[in-house]
C-alpha cells in the first residue's frame, strides 16, 4: 500500500498547535493535518479498489475453474457410462492369467507337456 501519514491512533491523539493571537487553533497545521488525512483517504480508496479489482478477477477465475471441472465430471461420466461391463469374477481372471503364465513360461523353458488349455481362454 502507498504512504501512509496516520494510524488511527495518531489521529484521535493528534493535539494541533495554538495560535499565539486569539483563541483556537494554528489554521496552517490544521490544515497540514487535513491534507495529509485527505492523502491517506485517496490512499485508502485507491487499495480498496485494486483489492475490488483482483477479487472479481479471482471471482471469474474460480467460476472458469468451476465450468471446467464440472464438464470433466460430465465428460468421465458419460464414458464411465459407455464402459462395458464384464461379468467375469476375480477368480476367472486369475484362473486365466495362470493359464497363460503356464503356456508362455512352459514353452520358454521347453516344458509344454502337449497341454492346451485355450478352452479356457
Amino acid at each position: 500500500m502507498g504512504n501512509i501519514n496516520y494510524t488511527p491512533q495518531d489521529i484521535l491523539h493528534k493535539q494541533f498547535k495554538e495560535r499565539s493571537i486569539g483563541k483556537g487553533y494554528d489554521m496552517a497545521d490544521v490544515d497540514e493535518f487535513l491534507d495529509n488525512v485527505i492523502k491517506d483517504y485517496d490512499t485508502y480508496n485507491k487499495e480498496i479498489d485494486r483489492l475490488n479489482d483482483e477479487n472479481e478477477r479471482l471471482k471469474a477465475k474460480v467460476d472458469e475453474l468451476n465450468r471446467q471441472v464440472e464438464v470433466g465430471a460430465t465428460m468421465n461420466t458419460r464414458s464411465a457410462n459407455q464402459q462395458p461391463v464384464s461379468n467375469a469374477t476375480n477368480m476367472d481372471i486369475l484362473k486365466r492369467l495362470s493359464n497363460l503364465e503356464r503356456r508362455v513360461f512352459g514353452s520358454q523353458l521347453g516344458d509344454n507337456n502337449g497341454n492346451d488349455d485355450s478352452h479356457l481362454l
